[in-house]
């Protein structure tokens, strides 16, 4: 019989870990929700951006945290001649087409790490990996507290320039309407390869955060992916606030199930309900189709 306290813990921390959660699933419905993009190469992102925080490690001996920022603004780069190379001249022809390009593109990348960085299990090793912070009876990882509250600010920065910003007004009017865009003179190209930009970057700073708390390998992208899915369905495609509540959700969704069931069944209860709500309310928590 588990204790009050062990299962206080480990619901405070799904909490947390939902946050981190909410911004890898961020990228994922911003893509979605303006570009109509079934991006099958999310996961592959997220990983990146563990690496090249690893990398930045071994050359520099960087902080993980310290280079969030400089990992998220080197993978908006790289996304964007990827987006006008291999989605944009794809604009208009359905989603299948550019969704087989994103799982191509994603296959590439797994085993391009894995020339690169071997199939071993790597961390993002730094003194606060290891270190648990308690509050009472309560006791979390305190990389859990950081990523979610750098995840937090990270998801309201972004809401911020979805919503008070000329590009956020662009990126709203191409979600609506690409068409209606166009014509009032929004360059709907150019928010979708700086969408795709900006999705990239939040999976990578996601990943970074990942790669800090838990072990990551080239394909470990692919189970991120299928959390992000859900954490979009959950909340709405393309709502910034109701992609962090549903993360949050998840990630106490998991806790469940892993003190119910064992942590081997962390995902169950998470994804059992995204099923239902993907059945019943295919809108999502948050009603899908208005991005911000």
């Amino acid at each position: 019989m588990l204790s009050v306290d062990v299962i206080a813990s480990s619901l405070a921390s799904g909490f947390l870990l939902g946050g981190i959660l909410a911004l890898i699933a961020l990228g994922l419905s911003v893509a979605l929700g303006v570009m109509r993009l079934v991006n099958l190469a999310h996961g592959e992102l997220l990983i990146c951006g563990a690496y090249l925080s690893s990398f930045l490690m071994a050359a520099t001996g960087m902080d993980p945290l310290a280079g969030l920022l400089v990992v998220g603004a080197v993978m908006a780069l790289v996304a964007l001649p990827l987006q006008r190379l291999l989605i944009a001249p794809l604009a208009g022809k359905g989603m299948e087409a550019p969704m087989m390009t994103m799982f191509g593109l994603s296959i590439i990348v797994q085993n391009l790490l894995q020339l690169a960085f071997s199939a071993d299990t790597r961390t993002l090793e730094a003194p606060y990996t290891a270190r648990p912070v308690s509050l009472g009876p309560i006791t979390v990882p305190q990389v859990y507290l950081i990523g979610f509250v750098l995840s937090v600010l990270i998801v309201g920065a972004v809401h911020l320039l979805v919503a008070h910003t000329s590009f956020g007004r662009a990126l709203r009017a191409s979600s609506a309407d690409q068409e209606a865009a166009a014509v009032m003179g929004v360059d709907v190209r150019k928010v979708h390869a700086w969408t795709f930009a900006l999705g990239a970057a939040c999976a990578a700073m996601g990943g970074v955060l990942i790669g800090t708390a838990f072990s990551f390998t080239p394909s470990t992208g692919g189970g991120y992916l299928l959390i992000s899915f859900a954490i979009v369905v959950l909340g709405g495609v393309g709502h910034i606030l109701g992609t962090l509540v549903a993360g949050v959700a998840m990630g106490l969704l998991q806790s469940v199930g892993a003190v119910v069931f064992g942590d081997g069944y962390r995902d169950l209860v998470g994804l059992v309900l995204f099923l239902l709500v993907l059945a019943l309310r295919p809108e999502g928590i948050a009603r899908a189709g208005k991005t911000g």
